[in-house]
C-alpha cells in the first residue's frame, strides 16, 4: 500500500491545486492566530508553504494543497471538491413533499460556511418559559442550541468529503434532520455508536478543535443527548446507511 493510500482523504494531496488556490489571510489571520502559539509565530521564518505543510494543509513533495487545506482555506472549494457544501432547507410541515420556505446552499471555506450555518440556525431557535412550580418558571428552547451545534459539528467533522453529495440540514415544523454523506467509519458501528469514534478526517477534526468548534473529541453526540434531556426534548434518533448517517432531533412539546 502506498503512502498516499495510507493517508486519510483529508490529508491526501489535492492534485493540480497550489498555494495560489488558498486564502493566505484566512490561514495567517483567522486560523494561525488561534491554532499556533504567539511565541512560535513570532519566531517563524518558514515559507507559507512550509507553515501550511507543518499542519498538513499542504503537500511539499507534490507542490499542492491537501484536501484539508482546500476545505479550510480554499478560494473555490467546489472546484476541487464538488460536494463540500451544506444544503439548508426550511420546510412547511414535516415532509419533503411540503412547501419549501427557504433553500440555501452554503459553500466556500469551512470557516465561512460554519458562520453562515450558525446564523441560520440561531435565527430559527425559539425560547419560551415553562412552569416548574406555581411560583417558578424556567426558559427552554424549541431545540437546545448546544445539541444542534454538537450534532452539526459531528456531521461536518465526520462526513465523507470525497462524496459529491452535500451535507443536508432540513428544518421541518416539528423536527430537524441532519444527513451527513458517508456511513459510519472505521471501528464505529451501530452497536458501539456513539461511544466508539474513528476519525475519517483527523486533520479537519484537529483544525475544528483548534478553532474552538469542538471542545473534546468523542463527546459531541453524548453532550447533545444530555442537552436534549435537560431541555425536555426526546433523544436524538440516528439512522445508519452505507451511504449516509441521518440524525433527527424532535422539537420540544
Amino acid at each position: 500500500m502506498t503512502e498516499q493510500q495510507l493517508r486519510t482523504f483529508d490529508a491526501q494531496p489535492c492534485l493540480g491545486s497550489g498555494v495560489r488556490d488558498l486564502a493566505e489571510s484566512l490561514f495567517l489571520v483567522d486560523y494561525r492566530r488561534q491554532a499556533v502559539a504567539l511565541e512560535v509565530t513570532a519566531e517563524n521564518t518558514r515559507s507559507l508553504e512550509e507553515q501550511l505543510a507543518s499542519l498538513r494543509f499542504f503537500d511539499l513533495g507534490r507542490g499542492c494543497a491537501t484536501n484539508a487545506g482546500i476545505i479550510l482555506f480554499g478560494l473555490d472549494v467546489r472546484k476541487w471538491l464538488p460536494g463540500a457544501y451544506i444544503q439548508f432547507l426550511r420546510m412547511k410541515g414535516d415532509s419533503l413533499a411540503g412547501q419549501v420556505l427557504n433553500d440555501r446552499e452554503l459553500y466556500g471555506d469551512l470557516l465561512t460556511v460554519l458562520r453562515e450555518l450558525f446564523s441560520l440556525v440561531d435565527a430559527r431557535l425559539e425560547r419560551f418559559p415553562v412552569a416548574e412550580s406555581l411560583l417558578r418558571e424556567r426558559m427552554v428552547e424549541s431545540y437546545p442550541r448546544v445539541a444542534v451545534r454538537e450534532l452539526l459539528m459531528n456531521a461536518v467533522m465526520h462526513r465523507d468529503y470525497a462524496s459529491t453529495t452535500p451535507l443536508r440540514v432540513t428544518w421541518f415544523e416539528e423536527m430537524l434532520e441532519i444527513q451527513s454523506p458517508g456511513g459510519l467509519y472505521g471501528e464505529a458501528s451501530e452497536t458501539n455508536f456513539p461511544r466508539q469514534t474513528s476519525y475519517r478526517n483527523p486533520v479537519i477534526a484537529e483544525a475544528m478543535k483548534a478553532l474552538g468548534y469542538v471542545n473534546r473529541y468523542g463527546r459531541g453526540v453524548l453532550r447533545a443527548q444530555e442537552a436534549l434531556a435537560r431541555n425536555g426534548n426526546p433523544p436524538a434518533e440516528f439512522m445508519f446507511d452505507p451511504g449516509f448517517v441521518l440524525a433527527t432531533i424532535r422539537k420540544r412539546a
